[in-house]
């Protein structure tokens, strides 16, 4: 059963819902499930979504194309991640309605990039409407966590000691002795 989303009453009695989605997708032969909290950038989630940053593996950025406002906050959110998420969170950033007209684009894609290589991280232009990249973010997303897992696995194996393991063995099959307790 998945966890309900949390709900926060602000002081006017008003109630927040933040949207919770789950995604299972296919990744390398093996399923994976994602948990997706949609804030949808409002100023009023900030406080809320603190503290689910802690425990975020991969956080994408998204904001509409179509209004600079939304591009603009994306540094915020990005101070904010970096204030309360794990250090090596997984970021994307995304720019969203992909489909609108070019008249009515606010935000060229040119800028989203340059933001995007600013901060290291990955860029895709997306339409929700048209589902345009939307399967790519959410796979490349998946792969880049994993492969930071696996990376942060094979470090935490090169760093263990491995006690009693036979030396060169100069055509000798022999463990060596310990020097340990005598023996």
């Amino acid at each position: 059963m998945a966890p309900s989303p949390p709900v926060s009453s602000q002081p006017s009695g008003e109630f927040i819902i933040i949207d919770f989605k789950i995604r299972t997708i296919e990744l390398d032969g093996k399923r994976v499930k994602l948990q997706i909290w949609d804030t949808a950038g409002q100023e009023r989630f900030r406080t809320i979504t603190t503290a689910y940053y802690r425990g975020a593996m991969g956080i994408l950025l998204v904001y509409d194309v179509t209004d600079e406002s939304s591009f603009n906050n994306i540094r915020n959110w990005i101070r904010n991640i970096e204030q309360h998420a794990s250090d090596n969170v997984n970021k994307i950033l995304v720019g969203n309605k992909a489909d609108m007209d070019e008249s009515k684009r606010a935000v060229p894609t040119s800028k989203g990039q340059a933001l995007a290589d600013e901060y290291g991280i990955k860029f895709f232009e997306t339409s929700a409407k048209t589902n345009l990249n939307v399967e790519q973010v959410f796979f490349s997303i998946a792969r880049d966590i994993k492969q930071r897992l696996s990376d942060t696995d094979s470090k935490a194996e090169a760093k263990t000691l491995i006690i009693n393991q036979p030396g060169p063995s100069n055509g000798q099959d022999q463990p060596q002795k310990s020097a340990c307790c005598g023996s």
